[in-house]
């Protein structure tokens, strides 16, 4: 039993994404569960956004609000990041592309242009980055993505009807709800609730394990989403293909950004780790809905990345206790 404990620790993330996955199996290829599932659907649905506020805000129960301050690595991925989108969107627009090779470049481009995911905090904090340098990046990056997605979108895709305000202040919604809020009740429970704040505090990894918790929820879905996909399985493939090479190239030019200073970890995340669900959420609302592939790909990719990351520093810190 200490073993497998042990185990699951070590791999919290691949366990997730792997029993999420055969739990989806489970229900549907027994049609006896038909009736529990459609019961289930709709609960994780709305469970799903209370697990992204509580991840937030025991991890921001450990932030120095007086440390929340740009860096001069938050400039250069930003700015990596809009070229990244640019380039695509000019590739659309020059070529007038349509049909399949459409698809593919708006599933690409939905992964680059999400911003950062909301728990890459927690990652951050795992591998011994700076929480505080994160947190903030977070709120740019999605303040960068409310700026890009209404500008490039109806270029990318003439159905996508979506103006600038309403694309800015539905977003801006979003971080509030996901963002803002979690970090205000932590502040007020940190500040005024002392009793309450030591004892969050010290459950320790008590946010990773509950982002394990959600993990298990998106993979289920993104199993059906997929399972559920009107298209070829040489097509999904693809897709997948593309956005594991997408996900390796992101984490590397942002880790190649951050070792100019000293922050590798914390802008290779900003760059690679991306609010995937958000992803799905936009290219269903404004794209074709097929795109919604790419990111539905690409949050395994970069939960796998963040595994072998957190196992690479677990191992280099057991080194150097032995040493």
């Amino acid at each position: 039993m200490k073993t497998l404990l042990q185990f699951l620790r070590n791999w919290t993330l691949p366990v997730s994404i792997a029993s999420g996955i055969a739990i989806y199996l489970v229900f549907a290829l027994v049609p006896a569960l038909d009736g529990a599932a459609r019961v289930c659907g709709p609960i994780c649905d709305r469970i799903l956004p209370l697990f992204m506020f509580l991840i937030l805000f025991v991890t921001f129960c450990k932030v120095d609000f007086r440390r929340l301050i740009p860096v001069r690595w938050m400039l250069w991925v930003g700015v990596v990041q809009v070229l990244f989108v640019a380039l695509l969107t000019l590739l659309v627009v020059e070529y007038r592309l349509k049909d399949n090779s459409l698809i593919i470049v708006e599933a690409i481009i939905t992964c680059i242009i999400a911003p950062v995911a909301a728990a890459a905090p927690v990652v951050t904090a795992k591998l011994g980055g700076k929480l505080e340098q994160m947190t903030t990046y977070t709120f740019i990056s999605n303040f960068i993505t409310a700026l890009l997605i209404p500008v490039c979108f109806p270029l990318i895709d003439k159905a996508a009807n979506v103006s600038f305000l309403t694309a800015f202040l539905t977003i801006l919604h979003e971080v509030c709800m996901v963002l803002v809020l979690p970090m205000l009740l932590a502040y007020i429970v940190k500040h005024g609730m002392k009793r309450l704040h030591r004892w969050v505090v010290s459950i320790n990894d008590l946010s990773y394990y509950m982002w394990g918790g959600s993990l298990l929820i998106v993979s289920g879905t993104t199993a059906k989403n997929i399972a559920h996909a009107d298209t070829s399985l040489t097509f999904l493939l693809i897709i997948a293909l593309l956005g594991l090479v997408l996900c390796v190239v992101q984490f590397a030019v942002g880790r190649f950004i951050g070792h100019y200073f000293g922050a590798t970890t914390e802008s290779g995340q900003a760059l690679g780790q991306k609010n995937t669900a958000f992803a799905i959420w936009i290219a269903y609302t404004y794209l074709n809905p097929l795109s919604s592939i790419g990111p539905g790909c690409y949050i395994l990719w970069q939960n796998i990345i963040n595994s072998v990351e957190i196992w690479l520093c677990r191992r280099r810190l057991g080194h150097e206790l032995h040493t």
